[in-house]
């Protein structure tokens, strides 16, 4: 019998295995957590001829590599970064067929932060909630690789995808993030408020999973105190104490007690998952 599974050679600084997220939960505390850039999941997904949802590797930084065990095709996306197969270069955003015991070397990007591997079958560990997604923040789903982790894969799709799927459209040289205002705006002064439509903001290197956070001008209080927690959704715009916004990504807290000035159009949120360090960051407010 066919042994379908991949095994780690190299996990980079962080390797997860991530789907579409897990809905449904946030009353028990479990965000939705899946892949960050859902777009370029879902487009390597269709190369390999896989469903949307299937399970993939989103690799942070300086990517990974992976030695299946069996023949498996395979297809790289989201940032850019050099592809090779047994040390020879192999195209970036199409599908190829990997040999049983080939070493699929995913290189560091060249530009953005998260590049995502697609399995012909979807990496098939264990589904917990409905998904097979590692969130970091509540620690359900597998664990983030290690060398020698062994990935097992689905069955073979019965068609490969199409090579004309649509091209991935880059990491951003500014994030433009739109909002709707709410619902605690009225916690911040109306400068404030004009201080986060029109000031400039930089993507802060402390940036992660559960959240982007930003560096830039403090938003004033226009109310002293805490909120008592509440919950919070994806895109959530949160204000710590230090006045600097946080946009909360897929690996959120479900609740917390820092006024939410406005909320991300989540179609925006793929972007942000791509912004290195330093990226300008705009907010615009939605009429």
């Amino acid at each position: 019998m066919t042994d379908r599974a991949v095994s780690v050679a190299r996990p980079g600084a962080l390797t997860t295995v991530q789907d579409l997220g897990r809905t449904g939960y946030a009353h028990l505390g479990v965000p939705r957590s899946g892949a960050l850039d859902p777009g370029a999941a879902a487009l390597v997904n269709r190369l390999v001829g896989n469903p949307e949802s299937a399970a993939v590797l989103e690799t942070t930084l300086d990517g990974c590599a992976v030695r299946p065990r069996c023949a498996v095709t395979v297809a790289v996306g989201g940032a850019p970064c050099p592809v090779t197969v047994d040390g020879r270069p192999v195209a970036w955003g199409r599908a190829v067929r990997v040999a049983a015991g080939a070493l699929l070397e995913v290189g560091a990007a060249t530009h953005g932060l998260r590049t995502y591997v697609g399995l012909g079958g979807g990496v098939a560990v264990e589904a917990v909630l409905g998904s097979r997604s590692t969130d970091l923040l509540s620690r359900l789903g597998p664990a983030p690789l290690a060398e020698g982790t062994v990935l097992p894969l689905g069955a073979e799709p019965a068609v490969r995808g199409s090579a004309d799927a649509p091209p991935w459209p880059g990491p951003p040289d500014e994030l433009v993030l739109r909002v709707r205002l709410g619902p605690r705006h009225d916690w911040f002064t109306s400068g404030a408020l004009r201080t986060l439509a029109t000031r400039a903001y930089r993507v802060s290197s402390a940036s992660n999973r559960i959240g982007l956070r930003t560096e830039g001008p403090p938003l004033e209080r226009a109310r002293a105190g805490e909120l008592p927690s509440e919950g919070m959704v994806l895109g959530a715009v949160q204000v710590p104490p230090d006045g600097r916004p946080v946009v909360f990504l897929a690996d959120h807290p479900t609740t917390g007690g820092y006024p939410v000035v406005a909320v991300v159009r989540e179609a925006d949120l793929g972007a942000a998952a791509q912004a290195v360090p330093g990226t300008p960051v705009r907010f615009v407010p939605l009429r």
